[in-house]
């Protein structure tokens, strides 16, 4: 996050508050949690989509917790959010009672699962590492840290004292999104116990993918994006995401070891984060299609514009200059990636859109929610963090909005695999498999993106929604759990809603910290 430059750029309403200090010292308690309770929403009101959820399906597979257990859970541990556009609130609710159907007891601690069917490739408890990032930027905002706590240590220490056997099947961007979990948590020992863990798994990454070069290789099948237009099963292409997944790492371990106060180790990662941006930025990005786009094994662009060119903006990695914002132009493009159902994730107008598809997969143009969290989240970091004008929350708003139109089948809320981008169709929807696929965020999206509560380091937050002015009247963001608090966020352009003024406003354990008079950003210190 480039604060001083996101300050000067935006002049938001700074509102210092001392207090936060003595907050933020009580740490990430759940008991402090627990005692605030939501400052303006009422848990009892939002009950009825768990028990809607409950009788709208068969239960044939549980894990740690029931159908019948699963309102008490949510009730103990998730955010609430209340939007005049129903559908909104609908999935961001079935979104919470759905991952909680992949939290898995195993003999080592709690996991979390991809699929809840039993996959051929898996590792043991059924686990697969492809979507770890997702499932951690997700679950950060669960009340109890017991959940995520034991489920990065499975992976990292559940074989015998050490890592699960397939952690490095995929990609993994785990390092940094442990560095978000903490800005939530606040829980600097557990970060800091996580290091040797994070060091020994960069270091493989660099043994085994990293070209003497400095650039990193990857098959797209290992970033879980198997029959792409740009790779193959077996081709070792220079890939945006794997670079990007390893800048965003260094970032975060730099960042770590500052909170260890070992200057050498972060000056180590700080420098290679460094190079891996410069080498990014010189060798992917192809200035004839103003995108950051996969490099083949034996030289030269693959030639097509693919949605990991925007993987880099998910850690901030390109300078915030042009031509890189040009990228963006193509996401409210009909013959880049717009498309009636969301985001596609190859270019529409390329000759091979979804020609490759085989073997029960295809990331040639099909959309993946994968995808569109990392398009999606790396979209909100550029309308926060860097002064462009390409896209503004107008298009963030349309296409959350196809997003959310998109998780439904059969007239229900469901979340599968991957869609028709123009019918809608999930196109393994009848599959026992796809039903409940735990591989992708929406609700960090609602959280970070939409409703816009972004924390920092230091106990600093910032809040800064991305619903346009003209969409909706009110919404309000509450029981957010943040270092041992609660964050409740409201927007009520009338006053008549809350009754609590005009505005935008945000609360801390119930009392005002900062507001103003429109949807803009307003910082809390």
């Amino acid at each position: 996050m480039h604060y001083p430059k996101i300050l000067s750029a935006f002049a938001p309403l700074r509102i210092p508050f001392l207090g936060l200090l003595t907050a933020v010292l009580l740490g990430s308690c759940a008991t402090t949690v627990e005692a605030q309770g939501p400052a303006i929403l009422k848990k009892e009101d939002f009950k009825h989509y768990a028990e809607y959820f409950n009788r709208m399906e068969d239960e044939n597979i549980t894990q740690a917790i029931s159908n019948e257990a699963s309102w008490a859970w949510m009730e103990e541990n998730i955010p609430l959010f209340e939007a005049p556009q129903k559908n909104f609130e609908e999935i961001f609710y079935f979104r919470w009672w759905s991952l909680r159907k992949h939290i898995k007891e195993t003999p080592v601690g709690y996991a979390m699962t991809e699929f809840l069917v039993e996959r051929s490739y898996s590792d043991k408890y059924n686990l697969i590492s492809c979507a770890l990032g997702h499932h951690i930027y997700e679950s950060r905002w669960l009340h109890d840290p017991k959940y995520l706590d034991q489920i990065a240590h499975t992976w990292y220490r559940g074989n015998e004292g050490e890592p699960m056997e397939k952690l490095h099947s995929f990609s993994s961007w785990t390092a940094d999104a442990l560095y978000q979990r903490y800005l939530v948590t606040g829980d600097e020992q557990y970060l800091l116990d996580m290091l040797p863990d994070l060091l020994k798994e960069y270091q493989w990454w660099e043994e085994n993918r990293q070209r003497e070069d400095g650039l990193f290789w990857q098959i797209d099948v290992k970033d879980g994006m198997e029959e792409s237009i740009s790779g193959g099963r077996h081709v070792k292409n220079v890939r945006p995401t794997i670079n990007s997944y390893m800048y965003g790492n260094a970032k975060a371990i730099a960042k770590i070891a500052t909170l260890k106060s070992d200057d050498a180790l972060a000056k180590k990662y700080g420098e290679k984060a460094a190079k891996i941006q410069q080498l990014v930025q010189a060798n992917l990005w192809n200035q004839e299609d103003l995108f950051f786009e996969t490099v083949k094994e034996e030289g030269g662009f693959a030639n097509v514009r693919e949605a990991i060119g925007f993987i880099p903006w998910y850690f901030n990695l390109p300078e915030d200059n042009n031509p890189y914002h040009a990228a963006w132009d193509q996401v409210t493009d009909e013959g880049g990636f717009l498309a009636p159902f969301g985001l596609t994730t190859a270019e529409c107008r390329h000759p091979d859109f979804r020609t490759h598809g085989c073997c029960n997969c295809e990331w040639d143009g099909a959309i993946w929610p994968f995808a569109t969290s990392q398009t999606m989240t790396g979209m909100a970091n550029l309308l926060n963090n860097y002064d462009q004008d390409m896209v503004e929350k107008s298009d963030y708003f349309t296409l959350m909005d196809k997003y959310v139109e998109s998780q439904y089948y059969r007239g229900r809320p469901y979340i599968g695999e991957y869609l028709d981008e123009k019918t809608g169709f999930w196109l393994k929807g009848d599959q026992e498999r796809s039903r409940y696929y735990n591989h992708s965020t929406f609700n960090d999206m609602i959280i970070t993106g939409l409703v816009g509560f972004r924390p920092g380091p230091n106990g600093q937050m910032e809040v800064n929604p991305l619903v346009p002015a003209d969409k909706w009247d009110w919404f309000c963001l509450d029981n957010i759990a943040y270092q041992g608090n609660i964050v409740t966020i409201f927007w009520d352009k009338t006053g008549e809603k809350y009754n609590k003024g005009k505005g935008l406003h945000v609360l801390l354990n119930g009392e005002e910290v900062g507001s103003a008079e429109d949807l803009e950003r307003i910082v809390v210190e």
